[in-house]
């Protein structure tokens, strides 16, 4: 019989297994850190290393969707372009 996988509910972040988290990882750790600092129960020094780790968290996420954003705009432009050839060909 096999055993299950690893439970993907589970809180440990990609840093801590040396990998760089995704942005579904990392917008979903920033969500957990936002719960553990509205609970009021963070003493200060945690409360110091989740605002660090979700200004971490914050920074790549917006990085990944700046990448998409350029991505997207790239294709836009090759579709322009495209066009304008089609059209000064006719």
């Amino acid at each position: 019989m096999s055993q299950p996988g690893p439970d993907p509910s589970s809180t440990q972040t990609a840093a801590a297994t040396g990998a760089k988290p995704t942005y579904e990882q990392a917008s979903g750790r920033v969500e957990e850190i936002i719960r553990r600092l509205d609970s009021g129960d963070a003493s200060l020094s945690e409360t110091l290393a989740l605002v660090k780790e979700g200004k971490a968290m914050i920074e790549l996420c917006a990085n990944e969707l700046g990448e998409v954003g350029a991505a997207l705009e790239e294709l836009r432009l090759d579709d322009l372009v495209s066009r304008l050839e089609r059209e000064s060909s006719s």
